[in-house]
């Protein structure tokens, strides 16, 4: 079983990556890929080709996964958390569980809240 992978969107603090790396975690950055200020469904389109799950606090990929869900259209699930409702060490934590616990597979269509 594949562990999960974590693709960061632009809004994401870099230190949520990092502290990911520094647990094992197989992390993609927006920011670090310099994929800053392209559209969200190529954002959505980077990560599938991954088959990794988008972590964000933007309301938008939520909506993406909603239509992608309609149409039939797979993808690799969405983690989202209100910007600044957890800290960087919070975040950090919940999504190395996250990868502890969940593969890839298990993650595909699946919206989760932090």
């Amino acid at each position: 079983m594949p562990r999960l992978k974590i693709y960061t969107d632009e809004n994401v603090d870099i230190r949520v990556s990092t502290g990911l790396r520094k647990r094992g975690v197989k992390v993609f950055s927006t920011i670090e890929k310099g994929l800053i200020g392209i559209p969200d469904i190529e954002h959505f389109k980077n990560a599938s080709d991954k088959k990794a799950v988008i972590f964000t606090h933007d309301h938008h990929f939520l909506e993406i996964a909603k239509v992608f869900t309609k149409k039939g259209k797979p993808h690799w699930g969405v983690i989202f958390v209100q910007m600044n409702k957890l800290s960087v060490g919070e975040c950090i934590k919940k999504l190395s569980l996250y990868a502890d616990i969940l593969s890839a597979e298990e993650m595909q269509d699946q919206i989760e809240f932090l």
